[in-house]
Parts: C-alpha cells; sequence; structure tokens
C-alpha cells in the first residue's frame, strides 16, 4: 500500500488552518469536479481531493492522519504501525466502520474501524422526554487501549491515558490528554468494549454526559498468542519427553502453572488442546499447545554419545521416508 499525503494533494502546510484546508478544496473543487472540469483525469482527482478533505477537515481524523505520517512522504511504501491509533480518543462508539467504501484502501486502513467518527459531522444524541428541548445527552466517544494480557488473566485497575483531538480559536488541532482508572475485568476478550458511564462528551443543558467505550487489544507477548478466547503457545519439549511421553509444566500468564500430558509418541507440530485453561469467563478458551522438540547439542560430549548410540541402535530408521509418508496420509 501506497501512503497519500493529504496535505500535498490539497496544496496546503502541514500547519494549514481550518479555513485554509476549506478554501483549498473549495479551489480544487472548481477546478477538477467532473461536471464542470475538461481535465482527463478529473474524477480520479476529485476522489483524491475529496478523500483528503474528508481527513483533514476532521479534527479528528487529521490528528491520527498527522500521528501516523509524521516523516512520510507521497506514494512510499506503507503500512499502518502496529497499535498506531491507541489511545485517541474519537466520537461514536466505534461500533460502525467510517464511510470508507468511497475511498481508497488507504483511507480504509486508516479510518475504517474509526466508528462514524468526526466531530465535525455528528451530533450529539437526545433522549426523548428525559430533558426539555435544547438539553442533549453528550456525545459516545470511543478509543482502543492496549493491555497486557496477564491483566486479562487475572483482572486489574490500570491507568489509561487518552488524546482527544479538538479545534482551537485559531483553526488548528490541538490534543487535549486525560488519564482515567479502568477496572479491566477478568477474561477480557481483544475486541471487547469496556464501557465507562459520563465519560464520553458533556451534555447541553444539564443533559448527562456521554459514555466512552474503550476497544480491547492486547500487547505482543514472547509466549503466548489470542484467538478470541483461545491462548496459543510452544511447548518445547526434550526429545525423551515427546518419545515415551511426559507430564511438563506449563506457566499461565496469571502466574500459575499446569501440568500438561505429552502422549508417547508425539511428533513435533502436535496439537495438544487443554479445555477451559484459555481466557477465563463464563464460557472459557482452551489454551492450544503446539509441540515443539528441542534437541541437545551435539557438541555436548554426552549428546554426541547418545546421538551415536541411537545412529548404531537405530540404522533403518530413515527420517526423510517417515516424513514422506506422514504427508502422504496427511498427518
Amino acid at each position: 500500500m501506497q501512503f497519500k499525503d493529504y496535505y500535498q494533494i490539497l496544496g496546503v502546510a502541514r500547519d494549514a488552518s481550518a479555513e485554509d484546508i476549506k478554501k483549498a478544496f473549495r479551489r480544487l473543487a472548481r477546478k477538477f469536479h467532473p461536471d464542470v472540469s475538461k481535465e482527463a483525469d478529473a474524477a480520479a482527482r476529485m476522489a483524491e481531493i475529496n478523500e483528503a478533505n474528508t481527513v483533514l477537515s476532521d479534527p479528528e481524523r487529521r490528528a491520527a492522519y498527522d500521528a501516523v505520517g509524521q516523516g512520510r512522504h507521497q506514494g512510499e511504501a506503507f503500512t499502518p504501525p502496529p497499535d498506531w491509533d491507541a489511545g485517541f480518543e474519537f466520537s461514536g462508539t466505534g461500533t460502525h466502520g467510517a464511510d470508507a467504501g468511497d475511498f481508497s484502501d488507504f483511507f480504509e486502513q486508516l479510518f475504517g474501524r474509526m466508528g462514524g467518527g468526526g466531530s465535525s459531522t455528528r451530533r450529539p444524541r437526545s433522549r426523548a422526554g428525559a430533558h426539555p428541548p435544547g438539553d442533549q445527552r453528550g456525545e459516545d466517544h470511543h478509543a482502543r487501549i492496549v493491555l497486557d494480557l496477564e491483566d486479562a488473566f487475572r483482572g486489574a485497575t490500570t491507568q489509561v491515558g487518552l488524546r482527544s483531538p479538538q479545534m482551537g480559536s485559531d483553526g488548528h488541532v490541538t490534543l487535549v490528554e486525560r488519564r482515567l482508572d479502568v477496572k479491566i475485568p477478568a477474561g477480557v476478550r481483544p475486541g471487547q468494549m469496556i464501557r465507562l458511564a459520563g465519560q464520553g462528551g458533556p451534555g447541553s443543558g444539564g443533559a448527562p454526559a456521554g459514555d466512552l467505550f474503550l476497544e480491547v487489544s492486547f500487547r505482543p507477548h514472547p509466549q503466548f498468542h489470542v484467538e478470541g478466547g483461545n491462548v496459543l503457545a510452544e511447548l518445547p519439549v526434550a526429545p525423551w519427553e515427546a518419545a515415551l511421553g511426559a507430564v511438563v509444566p506449563v506457566d499461565l500468564p496469571d502466574g500459575s502453572t499446569l501440568k500438561v500430558r505429552v502422549p508417547p509418541g508425539a511428533q513435533g507440530g502436535r496439537q495438544l488442546t487443554v479445555r477451559g485453561k484459555g481466557l477465563p469467563g463464563a464460557k472459557p478458551g482452551d489454551l492450544e499447545l503446539t509441540v515443539r522438540i528441542l534437541l541437545p547439542s551435539g557438541l555436548d560430549p554426552r549428546a554426541k554419545a547418545a546421538y551415536e548410540q541411537m545412529a548404531r541402535d537405530l540404522p533403518d530408521f530413515d527420517a526423510r521416508k517417515v516424513a514422506r509418508a506422514e504427508a502422504s496420509r496427511g498427518d
């Protein structure tokens, strides 16, 4: 995917005010709108201009774009960094995609998950009959937070820092930061929303504030990987444990140790499932272990002697032949 420099597309500086962006969009629209333009590529150019304006005219999208686009150039190869948008507070609940279908894959990658988003295009919701006319409940907000897997296993209270883009009186976007203590329930899943009542946008005329929805994701873990409620990991075993069978310890993210039985004759890559030992919850996930056989180094004299003895005792063992047989069976 190629990076799109929206400032270059509109022909404005990166510190352009909201009024500068509006003027640039109107000027380019008069030149490239397909209904009036005689340019051969008018439709394509207008699509780019619309996309750039959609981002830069919206304080929330613009702040997020500026954060991920620092130092980037038009047309260079680009992949959004992991968790690039964590900690940004946006309007809406984050449960619906943005209007990405009208725009490029680049826009979709950055803003497709951001909700209907855009403080400049959304209005606070009202609750009919709850307040006099003109009083409106505050708008719901959403943000994505990144947690440690250990907190999801045990449950925890953690401090979360959020950055909320706001348009200043000078027409420039600033980031307002705040910190919240958030209770993380044990067993929270990736993609799950944690609702903080009254922590969204302020209400008007005495109406209550909106809610804040925090979408959960996990930091990469050196040992475990999460898929839904299931927790995946490798299970390192010695050759004799795989060949003869063994009961081996597995340290879980909550600090406990689980004893797992490795059946005799286990080959590398075999999947072992321990039911209910994944993420906790009303329906606990499973622990999915992949056997990985680790060999002692042949540079160790004791291991070398053992390997030489096996070579003498098992002259008819052909590893390549066994592998082909397993492949033909679909093992």
